[in-house]
């Protein structure tokens, strides 16, 4: 039977995947932006099985405000990206820094 524990340890699986994509890999925008999303997956895990465990759908309820956060950051960020590229011809984390004053 699977428990609490495995879906725990699924979800610490991806948010130290995230975590680790985010700190190792400064350099690509997309690749930062996918390792949030695995932060956020990993958050929405925790609140399910914690919601199932607990017999309470507040979790539940919860995670599906954090999907919606998710989806609204990963169209705007994905806009902003775009709009830097088609500005610049790159999407360098390194040449954002080009974008003060």
């Amino acid at each position: 039977m699977i428990g609490l524990q495995h879906y725990l340890t699924v979800s610490a699986i991806l948010f130290v995947t995230g975590v680790f994509g985010i700190f190792l890999n400064r350099k690509n925008l997309i690749i930062i932006l996918m390792a949030i999303e695995l932060i956020l997956l990993a958050v929405n895990i925790n609140l399910v099985a914690f919601s199932a465990f607990l017999h309470d759908l507040v979790g539940q309820v919860f995670a599906m405000f954090v999907l919606t956060v998710a989806a609204g950051e990963a169209a705007i960020g994905l806009a902003i990206l775009v709009i830097y590229f088609r500005a610049r011809g790159t999407i360098s984390v390194d040449d954002v820094n080009r974008m003060k004053g």
